[in-house]
This record gives C-alpha cells, structure tokens and sequence, in this order.
C-alpha cells in the first residue's frame, strides 16, 4: 500500500469526498483502507473546470482530501492552484505529512543536506534547458530535479555540460516496491543512461553543490561586476585582486572574460 501516516488514515475515513489524480489508483488504495468514498479526478486536463465546482463544495460545508497517485500532493501538480484558491476565499486547509521523492532523494543521495534548491522539472527543449542550467550552476546548494524517463540521459549530458562532472544521485520509484538509487559523477550517470536506456517509472536527480573554488570565483565575479560600473578594467581588477587576495593577473583576465560578455548582449 505504501506509506501513510495514521493521521492521513483518519481523515480520509472521515471526508466527505476524495480529489484525486487518478480514481482507479485512490480506488484501490480506499478498498485495502475498508473505506468508501466519492472519488473525483482532478489533473493538468480538467483542473480549470473542475477547480470552481471543487471550490464550490468546500465553500458549502464538505471536507474534501486531496491526495496525490504518489509522493506528496501540490508538488509539481495541480493541485496547488486549488489550494491557492481555497486560501484567497479563507477556507481552512491543512497538510499531512507523508512520502516525498525529492526529499526521500535528497536523504538517500548522500550529498549535503544542510542547503538545497528543488528546481522542479528542467524544460524539455535542449537549448531552453542548458539556460535554465546555466543560471542555476552558481548556487551554492544542492540541486534536486524531477526528470521524465525518456529524457534522463540527455538531461544528465546537458548537467554535465553546464555543471561539470559534480557528484550526483539518480534515484527511481522512491518509497514504492521497485526503488533505485545510483550514485556517481555526472559523466558516470550520463554514460550509464545513455547506454541502458531510459528506466521506467518517476526519477528524481540530485546535484552536489559547486565546489567552494567555484563559490570563491562567483563571489569574485559579482565583486568585479560592482566595481566595473564605476572603474576602469584594470583598476576594477586590481582593486578586487588586493580585496580577495587573488593573482591581479587571474583576476584581470576573469574582468575581461566579463567584459567580453557584456558587450555581447
């Protein structure tokens, strides 16, 4: 059945209605729980019409839970613009706890914890993904991403374009009877996928965090992007060379590799 909390048990014995992703998986999961339920299905393709008329019945009294096929409800689904709405027109709304891939992932990648950034879905388009890479490779957390099946190996070649070989976790079918978890560089990963081919099932991707020589040059980077709107190159380069203790050499060649870029957009 997998995993639910005793307090998820009890409220879904005592609502007046389940929304779910799918009745035929929430079917089976109310006939082991002894439970009978209307059941209402509410995804991406009819959530428009059926948020106002869910809104409807909340707002008249019913208690509806809404639960999700697997992993936590709100979390890259619908679901959370009919709590949005629900919120806006104060009607009471609550969470239950209970299986989460991108957490359960991030626990069993191994990778630091302390920190991390959940990104959601990379865009399925090569070039929109290697923006959305570029602009996330300086955080200085641990990435976690939900990645289709089909597009797992490509996704992980583009990370290690745009990321370099960081250490990395693919992790598929958390928390339910066919559950893997492999670990290894991006370039390890990539070549793996890319010569088995797609795995089957939900895959979650998690990222180590740039190396601290990486945060030490993005924080140079911003330095010299500050004092470039009011020096001259090589003044703005010797006064963040003296400032971060870095080479002026090292330092002016990365203000001209930010020049050059500036010029070009």
């Amino acid at each position: 059945m997998g995993d639910i909390t005793l307090r998820a048990i009890e409220t879904l014995k005592n609502c007046d209605g389940v929304v779910c992703e799918d009745s035929r998986v929430s079917g089976g999961l109310m006939n082991r729980l002894g439970f009978k339920k209307p059941l209402t299905p509410y995804h991406d393709h009819n959530a428009d019409e059926l948020r106002p008329k869910l809104l409807a019945r909340l707002l008249a009294g019913e208690k509806l839970a809404l639960i999700s096929d697997a992993g936590t409800p709100l979390v890259s689904d619908p679901g959370c613009k009919l709590v949005r709405e629900a919120l806006a027109v104060d009607i009471a709304v609550t969470a239950l706890p209970g299986a989460s891939a991108l957490l359960a992932a991030l626990v069993l990648s191994g990778l630091p914890s302390d920190r991390f950034l959940f990104a959601g879905f990379l865009p399925a388009k090569q070039g929109a993904r290697r923006v959305v890479i570029d602009e996330l490779k300086s955080v200085p957390a641990t990435l976690i991403f939900y990645e289709a099946p089909h597009r797992l190996a490509e996704t992980l070649d583009d990370l290690l374009f745009g990321l370099g070989d960081r250490s990395a976790c693919v992790a598929r079918e958390l928390t339910k009877l066919f559950e893997e978890v492999r670990r290894g560089g991006l370039a390890e990963l990539a070549g793996y996928y890319n010569q088995s081919g797609a795995p089957k099932g939900e895959v979650v991707v998690v990222i180590a965090p740039p190396a601290e020589e990486d945060n030490d040059l993005i924080d140079i980077e911003t330095l010299l992007h500050s004092a470039l709107e009011t020096l001259s190159l090589r003044d703005a380069a010797e006064t963040v060379a003296k400032a971060s203790g870095r080479p002026k050499r090292e330092v002016y060649n990365l203000a001209l590799s930010l020049g050059k870029k500036k010029d070009q957009l």
